[in-house]
């Protein structure tokens, strides 16, 4: 599925702004004709955001069911001689959209885009009315996995309440924006493009496919617009002379133009892209970039912030990349979900290494946080065939969607799992196949600290193992003496028992931002900047730790719970992105190693 842009032949149109909102707790819309004659009782609600903390009203927040979206538009008239698309970027989790009350599409992924062709569904010289119904349950057929429980209250009305696998908020609505485009009648319908070089020659290898009858034709132009390769056919290989290599220190962009023409020689269509000319290896427990020893220093993220929870942000987004700069990474994770497609858009653009994750979290037994011992969900048939079906399509729509991205390194393909049972191989042998498949970059899985890895099972499929370590913090808390003693023993364990390399994909500590005591004492800013040294010196002995990706870039919102205040504290930035004491700490030795080798020393 192509990102939407205006080109030559193509045209955009947004939607965001304000919607009427309402919710639906009996699930009565549909049956009342909702979608046709409007919402009747409607407020006002920003898209993108959630629309949990929109409002004031905790029923708001903590609400579990059907919510309606709803807004009007007109089109102008030359659309009508083009096919017109509708395309939300994600909705959460699941959405049937209705356009002038006729049903259009409907999506089962809350983290994915999804579109329709709505040509026929639209009104010529009127007003169109656009209405999404969006339900924010969970269940164990889908990711991320939950369970919602009814319980009807003294009123005698029906409580939903939802039992949810991750530390995250359930935020929901509609979380990216949705943009209405035109392609021509004919079309292009996908581009993918691989790269590679030799010495000083880039070698750039596209498949584009159109929908009728035509010829592809494809141009490498350079920032300053001249051309340097072309390239003709439904798959083409292309040689860039003195080509400039992307990486984090120097994000260098050529643009692709991608055009078809037809048999009279016009163009039909035309598209365009950035792309970034690097090659992504794993050998002898080393990530390369470009035949050089990476090492990945970063953050675990999240899409979140004060008052729009998970609705994409610009803003947002941008202040979360230069701190990142500024602090010295050069890399982070989409913790535990795909991101939007503009942040990997920017991440391109500045230069960032990102490990690209599922929402495949909490496919275990425990709750939050995950302690003591793991029962099974694989061997008991909590994991069902749906769900494993559900993941699948997850992975194949999370790489069709970004393969075109350099920033793009590895593919995640889910966040602490029941590894340690025997059917899980084949579940994620399953997975590793289709993936390798359809590309060629390394595959991540990460495993929390109860994976023993003399009993993993899917660590050797993979070709970087992702380690979530809380030593000091949820066992034996507060001393990191022993914390320092039991990850030096875990670290050297996973060496002995896996040629793979190691990213150390969650480190941290809940820190309430202004705390301190001396000496320090848990939840003080000062006890976070030990507990980081204390683990920079273990990895650092470590030669299969290829990279540290501090849990997490910035504190965000959870679930009520007793080991949670007011959200999960463990930033390094809070949650209005303002430093904590060790945003210098993580600072100065990042950037004070800019030259560091492969072991981080």
């Amino acid at each position: 599925m192509l990102y939407p842009k205006t080109t030559t032949t193509r045209q955009t149109k947004t939607l965001d702004g304000i919607w009427n909102f309402q919710l639906d707790a009996n699930s009565l819309g549909e049956e009342h004709g909702w979608p046709a004659q409007g919402l009747p009782s409607s407020i006002h609600m920003p898209v993108p955001s959630s629309f949990n903390d929109i409002t004031t009203s905790q029923e708001m927040r903590d609400y579990v069911g059907d919510v309606w979206y709803e807004t009007t538009t007109y089109l102008p008239n030359e659309w009508f001689t083009e096919t017109v698309m509708l395309r939300f970027g994600a909705v959460s989790h699941t959405a049937t959209v209705w356009v002038n009350g006729a049903l259009a599409v409907t999506n089962h992924n809350g983290f994915l885009p999804f579109e329709a062709k709505i040509t026929p569904l639209l009104i010529k010289n009127g007003l169109n009315r656009i209405t999404v119904k969006v339900n924010n349950e969970l269940t164990w057929d889908m990711l991320p996995p939950g369970e919602v429980t009814e319980e009807k209250t003294p009123e005698g009305e029906v409580k939903k309440t939802l039992h949810q696998q991750h530390d995250f908020f359930n935020y929901a609505g509609i979380h990216r924006p949705v943009t209405l485009y035109t392609v021509p009648k004919e079309h292009i319908t996908s581009v993918q493009v691989d790269t590679d070089f030799n010495g000083e020659t880039g070698i750039v290898s596209v498949e584009g496919h159109f929908s009728g009858r035509g010829e592809i034709h494809y141009e490498v132009l350079t920032k300053e617009g001249q051309s340097v390769a072309t390239g003709t056919g439904t798959t083409a290989s292309m040689s860039i002379p003195h080509v400039q290599l992307w990486s984090p220190d120097h994000p260098y962009l050529y643009k692709l133009d991608v055009t078809v023409t037809g048999e009279d020689g016009n163009i039909v269509d035309h598209y365009p892209l950035n792309i970034g000319v690097r090659k992504v290896e794993v050998k002898n427990r080393q990530l390369l970039l470009n035949h050089e020893p990476v090492y990945l220093k970063g953050f675990g993220k999240h899409e979140d912030a004060d008052v729009r929870g998970k609705g994409h942000d610009p803003v947002m987004m941008m202040r979360d990349m230069y701190l990142m700069k500024e602090t010295g990474a050069n890399s982070f994770r989409t913790a535990h979900y795909p991101y939007a497609e503009e942040v990997l858009q920017m991440a391109d653009e500045i230069g960032f290494l990102v490990i690209d994750e599922t929402s495949a979290v909490g496919l275990l037994s425990q709750g939050v946080p995950a302690t003591g011992d793991l029962a099974p969900v694989f061997s008991n048939g909590r994991i069902s065939d749906r769900l494993a079906d559900y993941h699948m399509d997850t992975v194949i729509r999370l790489i069709e969607r970004d393969r075109n991205h350099p920033s793009v390194i590895m593919w995640s393909l889910s966040n602490e799992a029941s590894t340690m049972e025997p059917e899980a191989e084949v579940y994620y042998q399953r997975l590793i196949d289709e993936v390798r498949k359809r590309d060629r970059r390394p595959i991540m899985n990460v495993n929390l600290m109860l994976i023993e890895p003399e009993r993993c099972y899917v660590s050797k499929l993979v070709d970087v193992i992702g380690l979530n370590v809380y030593f000091g913090w949820y066992s034996t808390p507060g001393n990191l003496e022993a914390g320092k003693r039991d990850l030096t023993d875990y670290l050297e364990r996973w060496e002995n028992t896996h040629e793979q390399p190691v990213v150390i994909t969650e480190y941290g500590v809940d820190t309430v931002a202004g705390l301190h005591k001396m000496p320090s004492v848990m939840f003080t800013e000062e006890f976070q900047v030990e507990f980081l040294e204390t683990y920079h010196q273990v990895f650092d002995e470590m030669p299969s730790v290829i990279g540290e990706q501090v849990w997490n870039f910035a504190d965000f919102m959870t679930k009520q719970d007793t080991v949670r205040v007011d959200g999960n504290k463990k930033g390094i930035f809070t949650r209005d992105r303002q430093p904590k004491m060790a945003q210098a700490t993580l600072k100065a030795r990042w950037l004070s190693h800019k030259e560091r080798d492969r072991h981080g020393r």
